[in-house]
C-alpha cells in the first residue's frame, strides 16, 4: 500500500545546514480528505515510507484514521527516499552529501504542506524518536502553524549521553575494512553488520534482555540468532551506509534551542505555544524519561504519561503499542 502512494516534491535549489542541494526532493504520502484536520507524521531513524513504516498507525480503525484526519507522512532527508547520499548525483553524492539539520527537514515539509497540499494549519505533529524530535522542531520553527505535538520516546534535544551512544555504531561502521571512507563500490557488509549489532544493544532495556525476551516466544533459539536477524538484516537489505551515517548526524545534532533561541534550552521550551504530549519510555536508553520531566517543567501546555515498559526504545509489545495509541487518541480528541 505504502509504495503505491509515495509522492515526491522537487524543491529546486535548497539551502541546508551544510551547504546546498541543487534539487532537493521530499518524499511523502497523503491519506484521507484534505478538509479534515491535518496530522503530520514524519519518519524516525531506520524507517522508510515505501516499506510501510507508518502503516501500523495509519488506516481505518487505527489511531490515525483517514476517515477522521488528513494524514501526511514525510520521509526524512537521508533515509534513501527523500534526498540522500545514495540518490543524489555528483557533486553531492555519497560522502560529499552536505550536513542536514532537523530545521532543514521541517522547512522542506512545510513547503510541501503549503505549496502542494494547501494545508493552512496543522492540527498535530506526531512522531516517534527522530519523528518526535521533528515534532518539537515544528513547534519551534513554525509556532503559529500547529496546534499540538505528540512526542513518543524522544526529546527536544539530543542529550550528551545520547550523543555518546551514537558514536558507537558510527565508529563501528566507519572503521570497518570495507567502508573505504564512504567511497565503497559495493555495500560494506562488515561495517553495516557491525553498526546493526552495536545499536541493537541500546534499543531494549536491561530487564528485557535479562528476562530473555529476545527469544521472542521461541522465534530465536539464542542471542546470536536474534542479533544476526534483528540487528543486521534490515540494514543489509534496505539501507546505504552513507545514508545511515548522515541521518545519524541529524539525530546527534538535534536541539530546538539552536533554531532561534541562541542555545537557551529553557527559553526554547518556554516559547513553545503548542499543546504537548510527552510519552517517554521508562527503560529507554536513548531518550531518558528524566529528560522529558525536565522539558515538562518548562512547557506552557504539557502533559507527560510514562510508558511503563521494559522494552526500552523499541516498544515492541502489543500492550505498549495499545497504551501509546490510547494516549494519543485521548490527546487528539
Amino acid at each position: 500500500m505504502a509504495e503505491l502512494t509515495l509522492k515526491y516534491y522537487h524543491h529546486g535549489r535548497f539551502k541546508v545546514a551544510g551547504g546546498v542541494l541543487p534539487d532537493a526532493v521530499t518524499a511523502y504520502q497523503t491519506f484521507g480528505d484534505p478538509s479534515n484536520p491535518c496530522i503530520v507524521y514524519p519518519t524516525c531513524y531506520g524507517a522508510k515510507l515505501s516499506l510501510g513504516a507508518q502503516d501500523a498507525q495509519v488506516g481505518e480503525g487505527k489511531v490515525l484514521d483517514p476517515r477522521k484526519y488528513y494524514v501526511v507522512t514525510f520521509a526524512l532527508f537521508c533515509n534513501g527516499e527523500s534526498s540522500s547520499p545514495s540518490n543524489t548525483p555528483p557533486p553531492y553524492n555519497g560522502p560529499y552529501f552536505p550536513e542536514i539539520s532537523y530545521e532543514d527537514n521541517i522547512r522542506a515539509q512545510h513547503a510541501v504542506l503549503t505549496k502542494v497540499l494547501g494545508v493552512r494549519k496543522v492540527y498535530c505533529v506526531l512522531g516517534f524518536s527522530m519523528g518526535g524530535q521533528q515534532a518539537y522542531h515544528w513547534a519551534t520553527v513554525y509556532p503559529d502553524y500547529i496546534e499540538k505535538i505528540a512526542v513518543v520516546v524522544s526529546a527536544a534535544k539530543t542529550s550528551i549521553h545520547n550523543k555518546c551512544i551514537l558514536e558507537g555504531p558510527k565508529a563501528a561502521l566507519t572503521a570497518s575494512k570495507d567502508f573505504e571512507d564512504g567511497h565503497y563500490l559495493s555495500p560494506p557488509q562488515h561495517g553495516i553488520r557491525a553498526f546493526g549489532r552495536v545499536i541493537l544493544g541500546w534499543l531494549h532495556g536491561q530487564a528485557w534482555f535479562r528476562e530473555e525476551k529476545y527469544r521472542m516466544g521461541g522465534q530465536y533459539p539464542d542471542l546470536k540468532s536474534f542479533i544476526r536477524e534483528e540487528g543486521e538484516l534490515n540494514w543489509l537489505l534496505n539501507w546505504d551506509a552513507n545514508d545511515m551515517l548522515h541521518l545519524l548526524d541529524t539525530w546527534k545534532n538535534g536541539d530546538i534551542s539552536q533554531v532561534r533561541d541562541g542555545g537557551d534550552y529553557e527559553k526554547a521550551l518556554k516559547n513553545i505555544k503548542a499543546k504537548v504530549l510527552l510519552l517517554p519510555s521508562k527503560s529507554d536508553l536513548f531518550f531518558a524519561p528524566e529528560d522529558s520531566e525536565i522539558e515538562l517543567s518548562f512547557l506552557q501546555q504539557g502533559t507527560l504519561v510514562l510508558i511503563d515498559t521494559d522494552w526500552g526504545h523499541g516498544l515492541g509489545s502489543q500492550l505498549d503499542i495499545d497504551f501509546v495509541h490510547a494516549q494519543i487518541e485521548k490527546f487528539l480528541a
